[in-house]
């Protein structure tokens, strides 16, 4: 396993991981693909999933070490007890700089695996922020309220704003320099700054399963997602 494993607590009945991006949670069909479940199953007898990111998002999980602490943390997440808090970067610049957005989300009919804004949806509700504003672009601290599949991703996009790589609601495949530098030369082909997920789980606050204790956990931004801020700052300030 190349990438290393930020372990930010453990204890006999949690362990609390910083995901690094373009990481699995837990196995997908493809078996072979690294992943923290079968990391953690090599290094503890028991391990028990709570709640999942997506591959490419990085960024605050929490797994449990016995089914006495995953029933109760999945009782949490259940009852919208725990607070969730990310990071993102987003197309365009708000009017409102902060705000709830609350539209329901359901399954696509047309694309497998893709979620749509719909009537016949489930309700969901997402709060923001804007912490940062660029020329075009919106840096943002992002509170689930709810917790349905891309959530942040599909209400995103449904207003107009999609993530600023997002190869399922937004056509970009990566964010380049050249983007927003003007008179931008390169001697070499030009790699993005970013091409995964511009999405950061920063922040993850619950009860202890056993202590009742608030427990609250923050992991700091990734490289890529710095970088991508740093430049932004530099050539693409309002």
């Amino acid at each position: 396993m190349k990438k290393k494993i930020d372990i930010l607590f453990e204890d006999e009945m949690i362990v609390v991981i910083n995901k690094p991006p373009n990481f699995l949670t837990i196995p997908d069909r493809f078996k072979d693909l690294p992943n923290l479940l079968s990391f953690l199953q090599k290094k503890y007898e028991n391990i028990f999933t709570v709640h999942r990111l997506d591959k490419e998002t990085s960024g605050v999980v929490v797994f449990a070490k016995t089914a006495e602490a995953h029933a109760i943390l999945s009782k949490q997440f259940e009852k919208r007890e725990v607070k969730k808090i990310y990071h993102a970067l987003v197309e365009g610049v708000f009017f409102e700089k902060k705000g709830l957005i609350d539209k329901p989300i359901a399954p696509s009919q047309s694309r497998l695996g893709k979620m749509i804004v719909h009537q016949r949806g489930k309700p969901s509700q997402t709060k923001f922020e804007v912490k940062e504003e660029f020329k075009h672009h919106s840096y943002l601290e992002i509170e689930l309220l709810t917790g349905r599949q891309h959530q942040i991703r599909v209400h995103f996009a449904a207003l107009g704003h999609p993530l600023l790589v997002d190869k399922l609601y937004n056509k970009d495949q990566g964010f380049y320099l050249s983007s927003i530098k003007r008179k931008y030369k390169s001697s070499e082909e030009e790699r993005p700054l970013m091409d995964r997920l511009s999405l950061h789980a920063g922040y993850l606050e619950f009860d202890h399963p056993k202590t009742n204790e608030r427990l609250v956990f923050e992991a700091e931004l990734p490289k890529d997602f710095k970088a991508v801020i740093k430049q932004l700052s530099k050539w693409s300030k309002t």
